[in-house]
């Protein structure tokens, strides 16, 4: 019983822990417009990006953060019209964003507030891998991508379980062994840029966070002694999955 409840204790530690760094900054995937690439001022491997938008700049400070096409970028400065953000060599190599140029159209999101409605899922903004759109079809008033993507995105995607694809929370429809499907309703086509992307071109993916510290959690228990070991099972009889 000790065992246990040491066990509980550490669960509940870390959850605490890793629920109030992911509060920081976080984004729901719900994008709220499209904006327009106006200027980019281009280093080696970083540059400085103006982007047009109106109505996410209604409150709009220095130091907020915004999700562009998935990616959390700082808020640098600002007009009532467009904001500036620098882009980091890491952000650059990593994301599709060093492939921007002028007039180019993004997805725009603000970072969720605390009150806010949860519409799509948790979205921090840090992209784990760029995918490939391999088809687009549509079946019926839903257009259906499939999206090749690395392992280190796919044992992280569930049948019916979220992603996001240049910062849209989408659910998943089926995973493979290279890639995944997910289906637009209308709406979410016609208010964002993923709408118009056809097969061949490049998309920004985040995994579901929430399975990564599932994963960590149950690891965990690895090295510790077998009463006190931090399984699936221990997880769900406790009520934390």
């Amino acid at each position: 019983m000790a065992l246990l409840k040491a066990g509980q204790r550490r669960v509940e530690r870390n959850i605490a822990q890793h629920c109030f760094m992911v509060v920081i900054d976080i984004f729901t995937g719900i994008v709220e417009e499209i904006g327009k690439v106006v200027n980019i001022r281009r280093g080696n491997r970083s540059f400085q990006i103006d982007i047009r938008a109106q109505n996410i700049m209604d409150d709009v400070k220095t130091g907020d953060s915004i999700a562009v096409d998935g990616v959390c970028l700082t808020v640098l400065g600002f007009s009532k019209e467009h904001f500036t953000a620098d882009v980091m060599p890491e952000t650059f190599d990593k994301t599709t964003l060093k492939h921007l140029k002028n007039n180019d159209r993004v997805n725009l999101e603000r970072a969720l507030r605390l009150g806010d409605r949860m519409g799509g899922h948790i979205v921090q903004g840090h992209i784990d891998a760029v995918g490939t759109i391999l088809q687009k079809e549509k079946l019926d008033i839903a257009i259906i991508y499939e999206i090749k993507a690395p392992e280190s995105v796919l044992r992280y995607t569930v049948p019916k379980g979220s992603i996001a694809v240049d910062g849209v929370s989408l659910t998943v429809i089926d995973v493979f062994s290279d890639s995944f499907t997910v289906s637009l309703i209308p709406h979410t086509a016609n208010i964002t840029v993923l709408g118009l992307k056809s097969p061949g071109e490049l998309v920004n993916l985040e995994s579901d966070i929430i399975g990564r510290y599932v994963e960590k959690l149950v690891k965990l228990g690895k090295d510790d002694q077998e009463g006190d070991k931090l399984t699936l099972n221990f997880l769900a009889e406790h009520g934390f999955i």
